[in-house]
This record gives structure tokens, C-alpha cells and sequence, in this order.
């Protein structure tokens, strides 16, 4: 029995750790736990709070982990480490329930406490209330003290306990922001490792690919192969079917790349759809309007992304009626968001979710050709970026892509 309550102890701890680690304190270091600046500054604003409506000189935000009470936030003392053993505040936390100790040299849980005793310190009033997630986790605990006897007024007490939600609440910002940082490390690996591999595999085709297409094309040139004939056909197949795998091999290759190592600055969006619409010849056709916009963005996605649009612009127009497309956006001090809107066929409702996905095509009759990657391309390098995409009906018919671009620092 004795055995299987220590090795319940021990799994405890290790717990207690991990779970510390998650909310990114490093359990295992001998010196202060130091949350990101924002959150210390704000831990110390309380802990001076809860003294001075305590009425107290002292006050800490302690972490308690398997081996050490880590004081990450302090008001009145220095922020230190003691070991576990030593610690007041852990000989209660767990009971999560507050403590008041008008006089802790006549309480038997505190009375040899070498914060008591005066081989740390010397003190007499004490006060915590644990800190406890909606989890039910306890990483530790708000406490205020003295080196002098006192007593606290319920409505105090009271006070004490509410500053400790708040201490929680900056606690959960501290972990939400470390799970935040996790999965963009993991992202940023993956996406890493995703653009390796595609370039891998887009190398090792593109080579057997082009040289069948080479082939094709010399036999396409041959004399002995009549123009008309079922030869010519089945060539002219193998090559337009040959010529569609390779543009899908790169449209895979730049999805795989979009989020890679973005370096943003503000880029013209005049300038960029300029490059754009002459790559794409259609600068000189009087279907583009473009309207001038300062966007903070890596400028080589921000024109794949307008390449994109265009080109689906392009490929969807209604044959009702003459192509017109229009690029402008409005910024502000969160950043800038940038419309591209057609006049063609649209996307309805229902089928606006389902497109953003990669490989996915509506294959409506009349459609020009595509791999189905350039909406979600274009979705990734918005996220990519810290924005969003959102598509909607364009006035009078078309579809009006928005992307959002949050400002620079």
C-alpha cells in the first residue's frame, strides 16, 4: 500500500510539471519562473493591489512545482525560489481553499517554517488563496503577508479571492499564448517539411514528364505523321493531358511553399497587379481597374495571390457579358484588406467553404481550365499572413474575394 501511494505521489508531480510546461513555465529551473513581459507586468500590478486593500507589505504570485514555490510575480520582496519543503503556501494550495493566519508562530502548520522561524524570513501575518483553473489544475497561489500579526475584514478576504481569478486569467493567456507558439513552431516544421517533399516530388516527375512531352513534340514534327490522322490525335492528347500534369505539378509546388519564410513589408497593390495583369496580358485590355492601397505583406505571395485571382477571374467569366475585374482595399491602423471582384459566373453560397479546399473543382459546363488549388492557395497565404479570405457575390453578378492583411509592427 505504501508503495502504490508513492508511486501515486510521484505520477502526481510528473502531472503537475507537464502541466506547467504547457502553460510555458519551466518547472525544472532553480531560478524565478518568468512569464512573457506583458503578463509579469500585470501579475505584479495585482499582487500590489491585493496588498493594499490587505493592508499588507508583502505580496507574491507563487508557482508551486514537484520541487521548488517559484514567485513570478512580487510586490514589498524580490522575486525568488525556495525549495517546495520550505514553502508555505505549499502546505496548502492543494486543499484549494483560502487561508488566513492572523499569527503563524501559534499555527502548527506554519510554526517551523523557516519563513517563520526567521532562518528565511520572519513572517507572522499570513493570507493565500490557491489559484485554480476551470480544469481543476492548482499551479499555486496568491499570497499577501507581514512580518507583523493582523487580521483580515471578510470583505478583504473577498477581494483577495476575485485578484486571484484575475491572476488565473493571465495565467490562461500565458498558456494560451504558449499553445500558440507550439503550433506554430510545429506548423512552420510542417510546412517546411511539406515544401521539401513536393519539391522532391514535383523534381522527380517534372523530368519523366518534359521528356515525354519532348517526344510528343517530335513526333508531332515528324513528316510520316499526317495532320488529321488518328495519330495526330491520340499525340495531341497525350500532350494536352502532359501539359495539364506539369501546371498541376506547380501549383502543387507553390501551395506546398505558400506560409514558407514570409518576409512582409508594405508593397504597392497598384505596382504588383501591374506585374500581374502584364504577365497575364491583360494590361492593356481595359478589363482591369486597379485602385492604389499600401499592404503590409511578403510581397512574392502577394503576388501569387493577385495571379491567382486573376487568372480565376479570367477563367470563370460569364459569356453574357464582357470580362471587368477590380482591385482596390481599405486600410486602417489593424491593417488592410484587399477586394478583387469580377463580373463572371460567381460561386453560390453553398459551394463557398467547399472551394477554399485544395484539389476541389466545380466543373461547371463552360468552365476554363484549373487544378483547384488557386482559392486555396490564395486561403493560405491570407492565414499565412495572420489574416483571412472570405468570397461573396459582387454586385450585379461575380464573385468578390476579400483578404484581410493585419498592419505591421
Amino acid at each position: 500500500m505504501a508503495h502504490g501511494q508513492g508511486q501515486l505521489a510521484f505520477t502526481d508531480e510528473v502531472s503537475r510539471d507537464l502541466t506547467l510546461r504547457e502553460y510555458g513555465l519551466d518547472p525544472s529551473l532553480d531560478s524565478p519562473l518568468l512569464p512573457n513581459a506583458a503578463v509579469l507586468s500585470a501579475l505584479q500590478n495585482l499582487v500590489r493591489l491585493a496588498t493594499e486593500l490587505c493592508g499588507a507589505p508583502f505580496g507574491v504570485v507563487n508557482i508551486i512545482s514537484a520541487e521548488y514555490q517559484h514567485q513570478v510575480g512580487a510586490w514589498g520582496v524580490d522575486p525568488g525560489v525556495c525549495s517546495r519543503e520550505d514553502s508555505m503556501c505549499a502546505k496548502v494550495f492543494l486543499s484549494r481553499e483560502k487561508t488566513v493566519v492572523p499569527d503563524a508562530t501559534l499555527d502548527p502548520r506554519f510554526a517551523d517554517s523557516p519563513f517563520v522561524t526567521g532562518e528565511i524570513g520572519n513572517v507572522r501575518f499570513y493570507a493565500s488563496v490557491p489559484l485554480q483553473t476551470d480544469s481543476g489544475f492548482v499551479p499555486g497561489t496568491l499570497c499577501v503577508f507581514s512580518d507583523k500579526p493582523q487580521e483580515l475584514r471578510p470583505e478583504q478576504v473577498g477581494m483577495l479571492e476575485v485578484l486571484a481569478r484575475q491572476v488565473v486569467e493571465l495565467l490562461e493567456l500565458q498558456h494560451r499564448t504558449a499553445q500558440l507558439d507550439r503550433t506554430y513552431a510545429e506548423l512552420r516544421d510542417s510546412n517546411a517539411k511539406l515544401a521539401g517533399f513536393a519539391g522532391r516530388v514535383s523534381h522527380d516527375l517534372r523530368i519523366p514528364l518534359t521528356t515525354i512531352l519532348g517526344y510528343v513534340e517530335l513526333v508531332e514534327d515528324d513528316p510520316d505523321v499526317q495532320t488529321g490522322t488518328s495519330t495526330a490525335k491520340y499525340l495531341d492528347k497525350i500532350g494536352a493531358s502532359g501539359r495539364r500534369m506539369l501546371a498541376m505539378l506547380e501549383d502543387v509546388l507553390s501551395y506546398s511553399r505558400v506560409g514558407g519564410g514570409i518576409q512582409p513589408s508594405y508593397s504597392s497593390l497598384r505596382e504588383v497587379a501591374g506585374e500581374v495583369s502584364r504577365d497575364l496580358g491583360i494590361d492593356d485590355d481595359g478589363i482591369l481597374d486597379v485602385q492604389d492601397l499600401a499592404v503590409y505583406a511578403d510581397r512574392g505571395q502577394l503576388r501569387t495571390l493577385l495571379q491567382n485571382l486573376l487568372t480565376n477571374a479570367m477563367n470563370y467569366r460569364s459569356p453574357e457579358r464582357d470580362l471587368s475585374i477590380s482591385i482596390g482595399g481599405v486600410a486602417n491602423y489593424h491593417g488592410a484588406t484587399v477586394y478583387v471582384a469580377d463580373n463572371g459566373k460567381g460561386i453560390a453560397p453553398e459551394d463557398r467553404a467547399k472551394v477554399l479546399e485544395p484539389l476541389v473543382r466545380l466543373r461547371r459546363p463552360g468552365d476554363g481550365s484549373g487544378s483547384g488549388l488557386g482559392l486555396a492557395t490564395c486561403s493560405s497565404i491570407a492565414k499565412a499572413h495572420g489574416g483571412d479570405l472570405t468570397l461573396s457575390e459582387t454586385p450585379g453578378g461575380g464573385l468578390t474575394v476579400a483578404v484581410s492583411f493585419p498592419a505591421g509592427l
